[in-house]
């Protein structure tokens, strides 16, 4: 345990939660030119880029939502007793600006950012964002060897194309980054999948790749505990990242995303999957999808970045354990 008083988010008892600069999870800011950029562990990232969806935008304005609704958060999770900001350093390293009219600038200036995360060995927890946002993640993330990933959604993400052979949207990132060698097929495990289809094609390609698909059915009969045993054998000792689609979760409880599907999780079986990740060797996260055009109240914000801290506190034992 170690605790650095710079990076400790500010308290409510000194400063009211409804004041000051909203950050995430009330922490410093610091830009890549901060003198204690280079002491950061564990950066929070915003990434508000919306150009993959085909339907509903609006995920573009979830980090600044997300931040807002973080002032909620406290230091200390009394289940797994866990306080991440104790364990590792923390800090809000902003928004990556995105370029809303380029959509291939935009992919490109988000894996330069995470290179140079990846260089600076900053462990990113990033909020998006579209899901397309994950594939540059990872572009910067895994140039040099390919990941494991534990991945929860209604959806696969791994389509091949839309609207006559176009291979960059938020129902593609997974299939890309499979194809560039970014992940390890063999070792990815998605968790919560459902909903109506076009076709099998995005199911039949994935399984032929190796990738192990836990249809929501299956996750609520076999129960959380046996589906998470079984994704921690897949990705076993490997460099893994977590992917978050708030539409895991039913939309009783998030309504607030562009591609709902009924008959998911509860707010309190979300906590429970991530919390069942401890001991997996997490090199960096997302929690992306949240749309506040679709939900104005800020209750899905407020799971998600509640979703957010339970990924912080994973990961945070992951850098300690690497330490």
């Amino acid at each position: 345990m170690r605790k650095d008083a710079f990076f400790q988010p500010v308290s409510a008892l000194e400063m009211p939660r409804f004041a000051g600069m909203p950050s995430f999870m009330r922490l410093p800011h610091l830009t890549m030119e901060s003198q204690e950029i280079n002491r950061v562990d564990m950066g929070l990232v915003g990434v508000p880029w919306d150009a993959g969806t085909t339907n509903r935008p609006g995920p573009r304005h979830g980090p600044r939502q997300l931040r807002d609704l973080s002032t909620m958060i406290r230091a200390l999770n009394p289940v797994t007793g866990i306080n991440p900001f104790e364990l590792v350093n923390c800090a809000d390293l902003g928004d990556v600006g995105p370029n809303p009219i380029d959509l291939q600038d935009s992919l490109d200036r988000i894996t330069a950012f995470y290179a140079e995360l990846k260089q600076r060995r900053i462990t990113p927890m990033t909020a998006g964002g579209d899901h397309l946002v994950s594939l540059p993640v990872l572009r910067g993330l895994a140039a040099d060897q390919p990941l494991a990933m534990i991945h929860f959604d209604s959806h696969t993400d791994l389509f091949d194309s839309y609207f006559g052979g176009f291979k960059y949207t938020h129902g593609t990132p997974f299939r890309r980054a499979i194809e560039e060698g970014l992940l390890d097929p063999k070792h990815v495990v998605q968790i919560g999948i459902r909903g109506t289809a076009y076709n099998y094609d995005d199911i039949e390609w994935g399984e032929s790749q190796g990738v192990r698909i836990i249809r929501i059915e299956e996750l609520f009969d076999r129960g959380i505990t046996a589906v998470m045993d079984e994704a921690r054998t897949i990705v076993g000792d490997r460099p893994t990242y977590c992917s978050f689609d708030i539409d895991f979760v039913d939309p009783t409880y998030a309504p607030g995303t562009g591609t709902p599907e009924i008959g998911g999780p509860n707010a309190f079986q979300a906590q429970q999957v991530i919390r069942a990740l401890r001991g997996v060797d997490l090199v960096g996260a997302d929690l992306v999808e949240v749309s506040p055009p679709f939900d104005p109240s800020g209750g899905t914000a407020w799971l998600g970045v509640s979703l957010m801290f339970e990924l912080m506190c994973v990961l945070a034992e992951a850098i300690d354990r690497r330490r």
